[in-house]
């Protein structure tokens, strides 16, 4: 009777074992999954993404210019590039709605770049949230309807930035590599750049007419990167594994 008891208690004892070493189990399962969700706010506060984990980010910016953009497409389609980025400011795309429906019907990602490309670091909150709206705006009117993505002007933001985009349900893409296209180093030097590139990368671009050399320089970067990396938007790049955030750049 006793040998009985003793022997029940251990099954118990083992039971129960097996019931932590599940529970753990699924713990670590569910935080393992859960750093597949991009995460756009923290206990310290609503971050920037800037970085994935699986895959190559080509992003543009175009905040102004009349010429350089369509050349920039017309190497991204005959390559058959569709998953690349492109973060317009609302004042640009007014202007050039033709080229603002050729990126959307060729498939590509459109992120806000704000709407008269102003430092949102020396304006106060009332008017960041005006400029991020009136850029939707015309996206909206131009029947670009699915803005998630801000990229702020200049590439300078704060934590007054990331609040706003957060309350209006925007997530900021920072980058992780920058090309330095806008210099114009010479087309080597751009191509160069971009060789450094590593998966998760966020890259900027420009396809403003500042950037006289990009055109030149993308059939090479493609090409280079293809050989390693998948290229993907940036909505794929941050739901395709775990994300690195950052409060400022």
């Amino acid at each position: 009777m006793n040998f009985f008891i003793t022997l029940n208690g251990r099954k118990v004892k083992q039971g129960f074992f097996l019931v932590l070493v599940s529970f753990f189990t699924a713990v670590l399962f569910f935080s393992q999954s859960t750093l597949h969700i991009p995460v756009l706010s923290s206990n310290d506060g609503p971050r920037a993404i800037y970085k994935g984990e699986k895959g190559i980010s080509l992003t543009f910016n175009i905040g102004w210019g009349d010429i350089q953009a369509e050349p920039i497409l017309d190497v991204l389609e005959e390559s058959d590039v569709r998953s690349a980025t492109f973060f317009l400011s609302g004042s640009w795309a007014e202007k050039h709605p033709d080229t603002v429906k050729r990126i959307k019907d060729l498939g590509f990602e459109i992120g806000s770049l704000g709407y008269a490309y102003e430092d949102y670091t020396e304006i106060d909150e009332k008017k960041v949230r005006r400029d991020i709206l009136r850029s939707i705006d015309v996206f909206k009117k131009l029947g670009v309807t699915d803005i998630k993505l801000l990229r702020s002007p200049t590439g300078h933001f704060d934590e007054k930035t990331l609040k706003i985009a957060e309350q209006l349900g925007l997530t900021v893409v920072h980058w992780s590599l920058n090309s330095q296209d806008w210099k114009n180093p010479g087309v080597d030097k751009i191509i160069e750049q971009v060789n450094k590139a590593k998966k998760g990368d966020i890259i900027l671009l420009h396809a403003s007419d500042s950037a006289v050399q990009t055109a030149d320089a993308l059939p090479t970067i493609i090409n280079n990167l293809r050989e390693n990396h998948d290229l993907v938007t940036i909505s794929v790049l941050i739901s395709n594994g775990k994300v690195d955030t950052k409060l400022v750049p």
